[in-house]
């Protein structure tokens, strides 16, 4: 594939929102004076390389913000490189055994796959799968009324019949709306978490039309929904923090375990109505409860402070809810753990 490759000298005002004062960039511990990226980089990788905060890889990569942000043109081969004056990092090119910096100019070059934002291992399967149901996933749904065979459930290989499939989309998710995602200090329900059971293929349409299962992770059966499959697209957000105010909790933990740890996957109760983006990073705090001490004064009960425990990754957003993964964590994260800006 051929890239054209614009680089852009824009500074750190350009990132940041008006009026918002940063604490300067600290850079990490040894940052060298430029990587070579290698295939099996993430961009949170690399630019831990340089930051000692990764997230604030964008006040400092000299580039537009929409580029940063979607940043296909980063690939193997290529260097970045580390201005210790701002300090900046830019994109250069190899030229023998040196690199040559690269300023307003176009060149192009055989590229291969651009680099991912964060490894897609634990998060791939979440990209495309309907992950919470709402009034747009029900509107497009299609519902199983039977299984081939008058059989109570189906399997791989399997047939089944459904209502509502829409003529021209030939492969369809099979999900059945389960858990409801409730605000940790209101009970209020925000959404209802989608529970993957497999995929389906049309192999005739009609009323009901008639659909085989490719796969199926558990039985499915009547009542059981059906959401248009949605094609895998690259994933690539550079990690950035909320430009305002971010007060949230720890909604759930993928997969109905107690507790959470790095590379798991969670929910937030941060959507889109509130500002949350693909790629933003948040820190992530530990409740530690209350202590009751009693003297001369008698009894009192203290709150403690929380303490921050790690760092979640934003990579995808619903309307009241995202999921993010955990990318660092000292301890245990659980449900109702605070969530704010890093």
């Amino acid at each position: 594939m051929i890239r054209i490759i614009f680089p852009l000298l824009l500074g750190i005002a350009t990132l940041l929102p008006l009026g918002a004062v940063a604490a300067p960039v600290t850079l990490a511990d040894n940052a060298p004076d430029s990587y070579v990226v290698k295939r099996g980089d993430t961009l949170w990788h690399i630019s831990g390389r340089f930051l000692k905060q990764p997230w604030r890889w964008p006040e400092v990569w000299r580039m537009n913000r929409d580029q940063i942000r979607n940043p296909h043109l980063i690939y193997p081969g290529q260097i970045v490189y580390l201005d210790r004056s701002g300090p900046y990092l830019r994109l250069g090119k190899p030229v023998g055994s040196l690199y040559e910096k690269r300023f307003p100019q176009a060149y192009s070059e055989q590229l291969g796959t651009p680099v991912p934002s964060i490894s897609l291992a634990a998060i791939k399967p979440f990209l495309t799968r309907p992950l919470v149901v709402d009034d747009g996933v029900l509107a497009q749904s299609a519902t199983i009324i039977a299984v081939d065979e008058k059989s109570v459930y189906a399997g791989p290989g399997d047939t089944v019949f459904a209502k509502n499939v829409k003529p021209g989309i030939g492969s369809w998710q099979v999900y059945r709306p389960a858990k409801a995602l409730k605000d940790p200090l209101t009970g209020e329900i925000l959404a209802y978490e989608a529970f993957h059971l497999g995929a389906a293929q049309v192999i005739a349409d009609g009323s009901p039309a008639t659909l085989r299962l490719s796969e199926a992770y558990q039985e499915v059966g009547r009542d059981d929904l059906l959401a248009p499959a949605v094609a895998s697209e690259f994933f690539s957000y550079v990690p950035h923090a909320p430009e305002s105010k971010v007060e949230a909790r720890v909604v759930s933990i993928y997969d109905g375990v107690d507790e959470a740890g790095r590379n798991n996957v969670i929910s937030l109760s941060f959507g889109q109505r509130d500002g949350a983006e693909v790629g933003h990073v948040l820190a992530l705090y530990r409740e530690r409860g209350s202590v009751d001490y009693r003297d001369a004064e008698g009894k009192q009960t203290y709150k403690l402070p929380e303490k921050r425990s790690g760092l979640v990754f934003v990579f995808r957003t619903f309307d009241r809810v995202s999921y993010g993964l955990i990318l660092e964590s000292d301890g245990p994260v659980t449900v109702g753990d605070s969530v704010r800006q890093p």
